[in-house]
């Protein structure tokens, strides 16, 4: 897969990347794509998450701006794994905001909506939106707030989530699953289980079973407490991909600072995709080179991020390959999750 031509990588702003020829800026605060890139899929996108209460924030409700972990008006090297680009800040405020502020209807999550995402959506030509939830044996069911906001927004394509430690497993995988969930996904961090935990290792081998792909968060990302870090060492999510051969899995991040070890698994695991939200560029660039061009997938991780990154990364990456670049933007993820290809891409032939 070619990887692309030189392009500037270091921004004063998130506003900034219009000095890239794929995007302008308009009315001084909407970053917009030129109509030729999509039309695109984003297979890793989050609504407001509740932990512990009580879901308390209205991701049905529009605001007037969105509050992103790494705001618009934040220096942005392309360079960088997305996170890297926090300052101290930012990195405060994000882990409050994921943390105490989580049991309350404020901060920057009651920005985190489905018609945020969707006005986003429009300005990056993103067609659909894949929600990714995550539970705890109790507490919230952030599945049900997804499902929900899905059902609203037809453009919006819920994955589902059921702890593997919970007691109603099963009846939930099925009631999930019959509502229309497109996957699972699996956070080792957040629900506090490693990948390799024999419950993890069996729940992927029920969604298998049922036809459902697992996508996890995988690998650490240098900024989660010491016992999340070692939970999240690529080399862990082997035993899963290896004894669950009729599941599929996406691997969220490809890895992420472990990118390397995760792209080890292209070859030896048919059932392995990898998304690349997040990746720094050169990153980007290595999975782009390691894994074939139909088992890769566009990702964001929205409202961490404005949609733009990982797309300005893959469009500089993958500038002189448009088959590729479309590939991994639209047409891997109707294959993968069993869409109707977008009216846009029809069009295109």
């Amino acid at each position: 897969m070619s990887t692309g031509s030189s392009h500037p990588t270091k921004f004063e702003t998130i506003y900034d990347l219009a000095r890239l020829p794929w995007f302008d800026l308009v009315d001084g605060h909407r970053l917009v794509v030129d109509a030729s890139v999509g039309p695109i899929i984003d297979m890793h996108t989050h609504v407001a998450v509740a932990y512990l209460a009580k879901h308390r924030v209205d991701v049905l409700r529009e605001t007037p701006r969105t509050a992103y972990y790494l705001p618009l008006d934040s220096p942005v090297d392309l360079d960088l794994y997305s996170n890297k680009n926090l300052d101290d800040e930012s990195m405060f405020s994000m882990k409050a905001d994921m943390s105490v502020l989580s049991l309350t209807p404020w901060g920057k999550r009651v920005t985190h909506t489905a018609p945020n995402l969707l006005r986003d959506m429009d300005d990056m030509g993103i067609d659909r939106s894949v929600l990714l939830p995550f539970d705890l044996p109790f507490g919230a069911s952030n599945a049900e707030v997804f499902m929900e906001a899905a059902r609203r927004f037809p453009r919006l394509l819920p994955f589902g989530s059921v702890h593997p430690s919970d007691r109603k497993l099963e009846h939930k995988l099925a009631d999930q699953h019959a509502r229309g969930v497109h996957g699972m996904k699996l956070h080792p961090n957040g629900q506090f289980l490693s990948p390799d935990n024999p419950k993890v290792v069996h729940f992927c081998g029920r969604c298998g079973q049922v036809g459902l792909p697992v996508l996890f968060h995988c690998g650490p990302v240098g900024i989660e407490p010491k016992a999340a870090e070692k939970r999240s060492q690529v080399y862990r999510y082997e035993k899963a991909i290896a004894e669950n051969p009729g599941t599929t899995f996406i691997l969220g991040h490809s890895g992420a600072l472990q990118h390397d070890v995760g792209m080890a698994f292209a070859a030896k695991y048919p059932n392995t995709w990898f998304e690349l939200s997040c990746l720094g560029l050169g990153a980007l660039r290595d999975v782009l080179e390691a894994v074939p061009s139909d088992r890769v997938l566009y990702g964001t991780d929205w409202p961490f991020y404005h949609q733009s990154l990982t797309l300005a990364r893959l469009l500089i990456a993958l500038d002189d390959d448009p088959a590729a670049l479309r590939a991994v933007l639209h047409d891997n993820a109707v294959r993968l999750l069993q869409l109707e290809p977008s009216a846009a891409a029809d069009s295109a032939g």
